[in-house]
C-alpha cells in the first residue's frame, strides 16, 4: 500500500477580542511564517477571528457579519492549502462555535462544537447551541477528525471520530491557564490518544484577556499516547508536525522533543507577566503606577510590571506617614533601583491632617479607630488616582488573594486602581514567587521577603494582629473558596474552629468589597471573578 503523508502547521497566536480585521491580518501573518514549509493544513485556535471569550459581543449581528466576511477573505489567501480556524456563526436564531475548513477560496466544511462548557469561567450555553454531527474531512486520502476545546474533555466526540475511521484528530482550543491545568491537559490528551489509537494535535490560544491568561502550550500526541511536540508556553509560536502512514496507522515522523518538566512557580510567574502585559498594552495604557510600601506585595507587583512592559514604563511611589518605618522607605527605593524604574516619595502627612481638620467637628468626642487607618490608605489612593488621571497611566493595585478574601483592604484606598496583578495569588504563594523571581535576577531586597508583613497604619502593626497565620488562612481559602468545602469538612483538616468560623465570616462579609475591586489575573482553579459569583445579600447558614 502506498505511503500517505500529511503535515500540520500549528499557529499559536495572540488574537485580540473584537479586533476582527486585526485577527484576520494576524492569521495571514501566521500563515506566511510557515509558508516556506508548505504544510497541508494550517491549524489555528478556537474562535480565532473574534478572540476568546467575546462574551456578549457575540450577540451582535454586526460582529458576526464582520467575522464571516473575514473568514471568506481568509479563504482566498492560501487557496491551495487547507486552513482550519475557529469562529462563531449564526444560523437562523442560533449561534454556533465553529471550526471551519477553508480551501479553494471557500469554506468547504464546518464543524459545530458539541460540548459547551458552563462551569468556572465558561458561560457558553448563554451564547451557543450545540452541534451534533461529527467533524470529518479528507486530506491526501486521509480522514481528519475535528473537535473544539471542551469536546476533548469528554468521550462522545472522539468516539464519533473513531467510528468514522479518523486517522488523526485536530483539536482547536481557547483553554485558559490555572495551576495544574497544563499537566491535566497533557494526561487527558495522552490517555485519549492511547485509548483510541489516534494521534491528536492540540492547538491552543496564547495571551491575556482581562482576567484570563491563555498559556498556549500547544502539543501533539502520537497514537501510543507519547508526547512528541510541544509549543512554547505563554508565547506566540508555530511548528510543523509531519505524519506518515503505510496502512497500519498514522505515525508522527518528527523527532521526539526533549520537553521540559512543568515548573509551577515559573508557569504562574509567566502567567502573571503575560496577563499584566496584555491588559496594559491591549488597552493602550502608556505605563503603570504602583504605590510602593516597602512590603512584599508591592515589590512583587513592581517586578512583574517591569518584566511585562519594561522598567521605563513603570513608576513607583512611596507615600510615607508617621507610622512608616525607615526600613520601608529604604527598601522601596532599593527595589526601584534594582529594577531600574523611576521612584518618587510623596509624604501624606499634610493631606491626612487636612482631612482630619475638615472632619474635626464630625469626629468630636469619638475615639480613634480603624477610620483613621483607612483614611491614610485613602489619602494614598487619591494621590495615585490623581497621578493616573494626569498621565493616563494605569494604577496597579497590590492586594493579594488572602487579603481580598477576608477584606483586609480599604475600599477607595489600596483597592483604588485599574488592575490587580496579585488578586488571585495567595500570600504564601507571593513569598514563593518573590523568591523565584530573585533566582532570575536579585531585584527584591531580601529584607522585604524576610520581615513580618505589616500595613503600617498604626504603631508596631503586623498582619498577624488581625489575621491568622497565612499558612492557615490560605488553607481555609483554598478549601472554602476553591473547593466549596463546608465548615465541618474543613475542621477535619485540623483547623481550630474559632479561627475557621472567623475567617469564613470575613470571607462572606467581604463580598461587597470584592464587587468594587479591580479585576486581576486568574491563576488558581477558582478566583474572585468570573468563576465565583456569590450574592452580597446572603443569609445562607454554613
Amino acid at each position: 500500500m502506498a505511503q500517505k503523508n500529511i503535515s500540520i502547521g500549528i499557529i499559536q497566536e495572540n488574537p485580540v477580542v473584537g479586533d476582527i480585521k486585526g485577527n484576520l491580518e494576524l492569521a495571514k501573518s501566521g500563515i506566511e511564517k510557515l509558508s516556506n514549509f508548505s504544510p497541508d493544513i494550517y491549524l489555528f485556535s478556537e474562535m480565532f477571528l473574534t478572540g476568546y471569550p467575546p462574551e456578549d459581543l457575540i450577540l451582535r449581528d454586526d460582529l458576526l457579519d464582520q467575522t464571516y466576511e473575514s473568514l471568506l477573505e481568509l479563504a482566498t489567501f492560501k487557496p491551495d492549502s487547507y486552513i482550519v480556524i475557529g469562529y462563531p456563526k449564526k444560523e437562523g436564531v442560533s449561534i454556533y462555535n465553529c471550526a471551519g475548513v477553508l480551501r479553494n477560496q471557500s469554506v468547504i466544511f464546518e464543524y459545530k462544537k458539541q460540548e459547551l462548557p458552563n462551569y468556572e469561567v465558561f458561560d457558553e450555553k448563554r451564547y451557543f447551541q450545540a452541534g451534533s454531527a461529527p467533524g470529518i474531512f479528507e486530506v491526501n486520502g486521509l480522514t481528519i477528525g475535528l473537535s473544539v476545546c471542551e469536546d476533548i474533555w469528554h468521550e462522545k466526540v472522539i468516539e464519533q471520530l473513531k467510528a468514522n475511521r479518523a486517522d488523526l484528530v485536530l483539536n482547536i482550543n481557547a483553554s485558559p491557564f490555572h495551576l495544574q491545568k497544563i499537566a491535566d491537559r497533557k494526561k487527558l490528551i495522552s490517555d485519549h490518544a492511547l485509548k483510541y489509537s489516534l494521534p491528536i494535535v492540540y492547538a491552543n490560544q496564547v495571551g491575556g484577556q482581562d482576567e484570563l491568561v491563555f498559556d498556549g502550550t500547544s502539543m501533539a500526541m502520537d497514537s501510543d499516547g507519547s508526547q512528541i511536540i510541544q509549543l512554547a508556553k505563554f508565547k506566540e509560536d508555530s511548528k510543523i508536525i509531519n505524519f506518515s502512514s503505510n496502512g497500519s496507522g498514522l505515525l508522527m515522523s518528527n523527532s521526539k522533543e526533549d520537553i521540559k518538566a512543568n515548573n509551577d512557580l515559573e508557569d504562574v510567574y509567566n502567567a502573571l507577566v503575560l496577563g499584566a502585559k496584555d491588559y496594559i498594552l491591549k488597552n493602550k495604557f502608556p505605563g503603570v503606577l504602583i504605590g510602593s510600601s516597602g512590603g512584599i506585595d508591592s515589590a512583587l507587583t513592581a517586578a512583574i510590571a517591569a518584566d511585562a512592559i519594561g522598567p521605563e514604563k513603570v513608576r513607583t511611589f512611596m507615600m510615607p506617614f508617621k507610622f512608616t518605618s525607615g526600613m520601608s522607605i529604604e527598601d522601596a527605593e532599593k527595589l526601584a533601583n534594582n529594577l531600574g524604574i523611576k521612584h518618587s516619595v510623596i509624604p501624606i502627612g499634610e493631606i491626612y491632617n487636612s482631612f482630619q481638620s475638615s472632619l474635626k467637628e464630625e469626629f468630636e468626642g469619638l475615639s480613634p479607630d480603624i477610620t483613621e487607618e483607612n483614611l491614610q490608605s485613602r489619602c494614598r489612593g487619591v494621590i495615585l488616582m490623581a497621578l493616573s488621571n494626569k498621565s493616563g497611566e494605569l494604577v496597579l493595585t497590590t492586594g493579594n488573594k488572602s487579603e481580598t478574601a477576608v477584606g483586609y483592604s480599604t475600599l477607595y484606598g489600596d483597592t483604588a486602581g485599574g488592575f490587580a496583578v496579585l488578586k488571585d495569588v495567595p500570600k504564601t504563594l507571593v513569598y514563593e514567587l518573590s523568591r523565584y523571581r530573585n533566582t532570575i535576577s536579585e531585584v527584591i531586597p531580601e529584607r522585604i521577603i524576610t520581615r513580618p508583613p505589616s500595613a503600617e497604619l498604626a504603631p508596631d502593626q503586623q498582619d498577624s494582629d488581625s489575621l491568622p497565620e497565612y499558612d492557615t488562612l490560605d488553607k481555609i481559602i483554598e478549601l472554602y473558596v476553591e473547593r466549596d468545602k463546608s465548615k465541618l469538612e474543613i475542621e477535619e483538616y485540623g483547623i481550630e474552629k474559632a479561627i475557621l468560623d472567623r475567617v469564613i465570616r470575613l470571607i462572606d462579609l467581604s463580598e461587597y468589597k470584592r464587587r468594587q475591586a479591580p479585576l486581576g489575573v486568574k491563576i488558581t482553579s477558582r478566583g474572585f471573578g468570573k468563576d465565583r459569583r456569590y450574592p452580597i445579600t446572603n443569609k445562607f447558614l454554613k
